[in-house]
């Protein structure tokens, strides 16, 4: 097993510092940077205006979908309805999530509660999941034994719901969206407006051929874009909880990057992932050749990740490779190991 002497680790923000053991202290590197996360997009007034714009829209049209979707007797309204609820969950619990991550780190959350968007984002996917299974089920029933329809009803609610798709699109696109909440209900809106025009069509064929079985098609189809949408959601956000690295960062690269500087030996115990979505996060082990800056070598590749991988966050522990001869050890059978002196005997006890 091979020793090392150790110099220097970066501890970006978001890690406690321990008090320094012996003559070398833990040094944190660019401080400022650890505060930039995505939910700072969500704490400008105009975004938080736009976004309660959006929540009144959605909330206000809901109910009036649900009820002409009961009035009609039309499912494919009332799953309209359904992944519309579904929208104005994820960006309300995209805002309570930015106060939440707003918090300073206390007790035992180091990290705060970031991960509270992506826990929202998964129960929003699951119950998008579920409601979609129903509707589906539902569908299939109406399909098999269509009941009687009002199309004029749908027609003009779906028409409707175009117009209030367009103008969540509109308020949206100004918003920032690297929130997984906030871009998933910009995801679900924009399908929204397929949806929408599958009702319309719909509504158009029981209106005027009396083709009723049309709505349970409609609805079939919202659900299974509302299947789509919350699968989607699950996965990114289990991603997340599991640890994986960024989509758009692989370690890989992240290896090579580190390796490249010309005082690099060697580089291990790499760790990339996300504490929440559009907050990445890295720490490595770097070994460097004996004689190096060790402090010079830990800014500069940090500096490197954080322009190519627009990493922020980075603890980086940069030791010498120990000198031939000087603080090797030898590992014996039980896993004990017995350092050795420059003459390679043991040292007295």
């Amino acid at each position: 097993m091979r020793d090392v002497q150790r110099h220097d680790s970066a501890h970006s923000p978001g890690h406690r510092q321990w008090p320094a053991h012996g003559h070398h202290a833990h040094r944190r590197d660019h401080a400022d940077h650890g505060q930039h996360i995505h939910l700072h997009d969500l704490s400008r007034v105009g975004d938080r205006r736009r976004l309660a714009l959006v929540l009144g829209l959605l909330l206000g049209f809901m109910v009036a979908e649900v009820v002409a979707a009961v009035v009609a007797g039309s499912l494919a309204l009332l799953s309209d309805a359904a992944h519309i609820l579904t929208d104005f969950s994820a960006l309300a619990l995209a805002l309570i999530a930015a106060r939440l991550a707003a918090k300073p780190p206390q007790g035992g959350y180091t990290f705060g509660l970031r991960r509270a968007e992506i826990i929202s984002a998964q129960l929003n996917g699951l119950t998008l999941v579920g409601l979609a299974l129903v509707i589906l089920y539902e569908a299939v029933r109406r399909v098999i034994e269509p009941p009687p329809i009002d199309g004029p009803i749908v027609v003009a609610t779906a028409f409707a719901g175009v117009l209030v798709s367009l103008a969540c699109v509109r308020l949206l696109t100004g918003v920032g969206r690297r929130s997984l909440n906030v871009e998933g209900a910009f995801q679900h809106v924009l399908t929204d407006l397929y949806a929408f025009v599958a009702t319309a069509i719909s509504g158009l064929l029981v209106w005027f051929a009396d083709f009723t079985r049309a709505d349970g098609l409609a609805a079939a189809l919202v659900a299974a874009l509302m299947l789509r949408s919350g699968w989607r959601l699950v996965r990114e956000s289990a991603h997340v909880l599991l640890e994986g690295a960024p989509r758009d960062v692989a370690p890989a690269a992240v290896v090579e990057t580190l390796a490249a500087h010309p005082d690099v030996i060697d580089v291990h115990d790499v760790h990339v992932w996300e504490v929440t979505s559009g907050f990445p996060a890295l720490s490595a082990h770097v070994l460097v050749r004996a004689g190096a800056d060790c402090h010079a070598i830990r800014r500069e590749l940090a500096r490197r990740v954080r322009e190519r991988f627009g990493i922020e966050h980075s603890t980086l522990q940069v030791d010498h490779v120990a000198e031939p001869g000087r603080g090797l050890s030898i590992e014996l059978a039980q896993g004990q190991s017995v350092p050795r002196t420059p003459e390679g005997g043991a040292p007295d006890p």
